[in-house]
């Protein structure tokens, strides 16, 4: 995995706290940092040229008096603001976004830019809401023992260990659905719900075992996966869900416990792809939004 973060401004005040984020775990993590500017191709001269050129040269300063020893570099990029970031994703640890901005990132989350992005960038991206700063010691991760939610329990083991502090693990059990007709329902359902948690445990416990140096704890809740991320996630500095699962967590990014995490928490959400595509390669997106736009 490449060594630098990308993160993405604009200007806006949302888009400073996603470069003050980027900055702090540049530092904590020994990463460099890349701070960049996506402008469309139809407003890239002129004035709009100069308000880039600003805007860098001001994030360029704030990354300065943040972090003592990380390198940091500026780019203005042009083209598609959605491929862009996802081209530079595939090469980067990680790209961090203001969850709403000005220009290309204008509804950040709800809207096709922070979807297509977290969609479809390899590794994880970071939707920065609320503070860059959240002190409660404790980083929260959805998992389900899927590929991605692998990837997630991964990047959030990162976290917790350059933060220096618990990682708590959350698996999100909902019960099957039966005919109220079925005579062993009740019994089906507690069979099913056991043996749900024995494997929950397990994987804790593998990942514990493999991280010794961390706090793990693990916790088994019955009910929706967007409440039991909502709840933990309410005295979290971060949580992180795999952009796809199983179970409980299946489409998290495109279904409704992706938006329901992103538009319910005001802590950093970090969205985690594995990273698939080997370094140099662009990956592509089928989104409409990710077509570039007409000359």
């Amino acid at each position: 995995m490449a060594g630098h973060i990308v993160v993405g401004v604009d200007g806006s005040t949302p888009a400073t706290a996603a470069l003050e984020w980027a900055a702090a775990d540049a530092q904590r993590r020994g990463l460099s940092l890349r701070v960049v500017h996506v402008c469309e191709q139809s407003s890239c001269g002129g004035e709009a040229a100069e308000y880039c050129a600003r805007t860098l040269a001001a994030a360029a300063e704030r990354a300065r008096e943040l972090t003592r020893d990380v390198v940091a570099s500026t780019d203005r990029l042009a083209g598609n603001v959605i491929e862009t970031l996802i081209e530079e994703a595939a090469v980067a640890d990680s790209v961090v976004l203001g969850g709403r901005g000005l220009g290309g990132f204008a509804g950040l989350v709800v809207g096709s830019v922070g979807l297509g992005v977290a969609g479809h960038a390899a590794g994880p991206v970071v939707i920065v809401r609320g503070p860059s700063v959240v002190q409660h010691d404790q980083v929260v991760v959805g998992y389900d023992g899927s590929a991605h939610s692998e990837a997630a329990m991964q990047y959030a083991v990162d976290q917790a260990r350059a933060r220096e502090v618990r990682l708590r693990v959350v698996y999100a059990w909902q019960a099957p659905i039966y005919s109220p007709y079925a005579v062993a329902h009740q019994h089906l359902v507690q069979a099913v719900y056991e043996e749900e948690i024995r494997a929950a445990d397990e994987h804790v416990t593998r990942w514990r075992e493999k991280n010794p140096d961390i706090r793990i704890t693990g916790e088994q809740v019955a009910g929706h996966p967007v409440n039991a991320l909502t709840k933990a996630g309410g005295t979290a500095d971060l949580v992180v869900v795999g952009s796809r699962g199983l179970g409980g967590f299946a489409s998290a990014v495109f279904g409704s416990v992706s938006h329901g995490v992103l538009h319910h928490l005001a802590c950093p959400v970090a969205v985690v792809r594995p990273h698939e595509p080997p370094p140099g390669t662009r990956p592509r997106c089928s989104s409409a939004a990710c077509r570039p736009p007409a000359c």
